[in-house]
């Protein structure tokens, strides 16, 4: 799926010119609702413009500061400049007075993107209905179902974020200004019922000719009825997705790229459609850089406190105890399971033909968090991030900046993770340790069946490791309600870590030294649960009131 550029595409169909130009008054640059919405060809193109709220949710609207996953142990914004992507990260995370209700909403909150969005797609299912009358019925209830899809999704995320909120669906003539909250149950019924419809109306992967299908809606159902804490629903919506025929790829790293059995809903990006992502020129090692002249990268790497999350790939963890002090003993690295080597860059580690260099006056670099305010590339953990980069990404060649990697938002994995969840919430453990052993197996880890709050522990780790930088982990804390709990069960009193690395006395040889990159322990409020409601909201919206975790 691509965003499309509506306005190239509307002149290309206004290409009929008037004999006499002073009285032809058509635009030449716009086209009508009427006849964007006449046949199934524009009326698609009218779609695809909504598709792109898609990407927003998955890279915008979560945390407009950064990656989310840095607001847990996982990864570390490097640079000390207060901007988005540098420092603010660590400011959220620390909590404290800084989190006021103007500040959450500006870097955290979406209530303006996301109503927004809805507003346009609610515009966009009233046009279909009224202008859409030469469409066949089954490309009308397609269509339909492709905007429902987007549109549930857009009311997950404000539901997960706010609890209570304004409900508008497409009837526009229902539009006022002064309207208050509904109940939390009622956002809970507008998700499932948009997403139920997805589901029994949109077609299978091999008929949707690249657009929305059915497995996209029932994915998205297992995400979100979690959240709705429905978990019958949750089994329903992952067996469906096995019997559309998704299934785990046999190479975890392969994942990452796109396509195969495993990819439910992907992003895709051209260069000759002039649709690119910017992923690469953020994450990529900041060695890719310097090797052409340039610099960038790096912006955040993994954290000791996540490369300690993986298991040896035998099963069962190594003790990290030597290097929580200096030494110069080799950490046991190669010696770790699939998703470590396929996640993070690390000491040693092949990338592109070369060997990375995260230490001090390497090739990558290494950079002492705060004293050096911007790390240029450096990395202030001794980790490059991995996955998601493309490993092919000629800095070169093309312009830097700009990278075609598809982003994966829906993946067979996830689906797994979800069912096995649900299960073990209705008291289902072999249906939990079933998904559980079929995710270890994947990447060759040993598995016995448990029980209680021992299976419980099983699948939170491989929540923590198999979703690592996907941008699930910060969410899931938040809806278990262990966010604000002590640290490691959540995200309070704590610092994360990483290795400095310098070339140890021998050639050949490192020290590989604990520090922490934190200027003071991590803290999460409990007011952090629910996101406040927006001044403008507060300021426009004559039956609404700040929530009271916020007042």
């Amino acid at each position: 799926m691509k965003k499309i550029i509506l306005l190239a595409s509307a002149v290309a169909m206004l290409s009929a010119t008037a004999c006499n130009k002073l009285l032809d008054l058509t635009p030449r640059d716009s086209i009508s609702d009427k006849v964007m919405w006449a046949d199934v060809s524009s009326a698609e193109y009218a779609v695809n413009s909504v598709y792109s709220y898609i990407y927003d949710i998955y890279v915008t609207y979560p945390c407009v500061a950064g990656m989310t996953d840095a607001l847990t142990d996982q990864i570390k914004y490097g640079s000390y400049l207060y901007n988005s992507m540098c420092f603010i990260p660590s400011e959220i995370a620390y909590g404290g007075s800084t989190l006021t209700a103007n500040y959450v909403d500006v870097y955290m909150g979406a209530w303006g993107s996301l109503y927004g969005a809805l507003r346009r797609t609610n515009e966009a299912i009233y046009n279909l209905h009224t202008l859409g009358t030469n469409l066949s019925e089954a490309d009308r209830t397609r269509l339909e179902a492709e905007l429902r899809l987007v549109r549930g999704w857009l009311y997950f995320e404000l539901v997960k974020r706010y609890k209570e909120i304004i409900i508008y669906d497409e009837d526009l003539t229902a539009i006022v200004k002064d309207k208050a909250v509904s109940p939390e149950a009622d956002g809970w019924k507008a998700v499932k019922d948009d997403l139920a419809f997805a589901e029994q109306n949109l077609p299978e992967k091999a008929n949707a000719r690249g657009r929305l299908d059915k497995g996209a809606a029932y994915a998205l159902a297992t995400r979100a009825l979690l959240y709705a804490k429905d978990y019958a629903g949750v089994i329903a919506a992952a067996d469906a997705v096995k019997s559309l025929g998704y299934s785990l790829e046999s190479d975890y790293a392969s994942v990452f790229a796109g396509g195969g059995t495993e990819s439910i809903l992907q992003y895709n990006f051209s260069y000759a459609d002039n649709v690119m992502q910017s992923f690469d020129f953020y994450y990529s090692p900041g060695g890719d850089f310097a090797r052409v002249g340039q610099q960038g990268g790096a912006y955040a790497t993994p954290t000791q406190e996540m490369v300690e999350s993986y298991e040896l790939a035998t099963g069962g963890f190594p003790d990290w105890s030597p290097w929580h002090g200096t030494t110069t003993e080799t950490p046991p690295y190669k010696l770790l399971e699939p998703r470590f080597q396929a996640s993070i860059l690390y000491n040693g580690a092949t990338w592109k033909g070369r060997t990375i260099e995260p230490y001090v006056g390497g090739l990558d670099g290494w950079a002492e968090w705060r004293k050096e305010t911007q790390p240029l590339g450096r990395t202030t953990t001794g980790y490059y991030l991995r996955k998601g980069v493309d490993e092919n990404h000629d800095f070169a060649g093309r312009d830097a900046s700009k990278g075609t990697q598809p982003a994966v938002i829906l993946r067979y994995g996830e689906v797994l993770l979800n069912k096995a969840e649900a299960c073990y919430r209705t008291n289902d453990p072999a249906g939990a340790n079933a998904a559980v052993k079929e995710i270890r197996s994947r990447v060759g880890l040993p598995y016995t069946d448990l029980s209680g709050d021992d299976l419980w522990a099983a699948i939170r780790q491989e929540r923590r490791v198999e979703l690592a930088f996907e941008g699930l982990w910060y969410w899931d804390l938040r809806r278990w309600e262990d966010s604000a709990k002590p640290y490691p069960t959540g995200l309070n009193g704590y610092q994360v870590h990483g290795l400095r690395i310098a070339p140890g006395a021998v050639s050949g040889q490192f020290e590989y030294s604990y520090v922490s990159v934190d200027d003071k322990d991590r803290n999460f409020p409990q007011k952090m649960y629910r996101f406040p409601m927006p001044s403008s909201e507060l300021n426009s919206n004559a039956l609404v009131e700040q929530y009271a975790e916020w007042k």
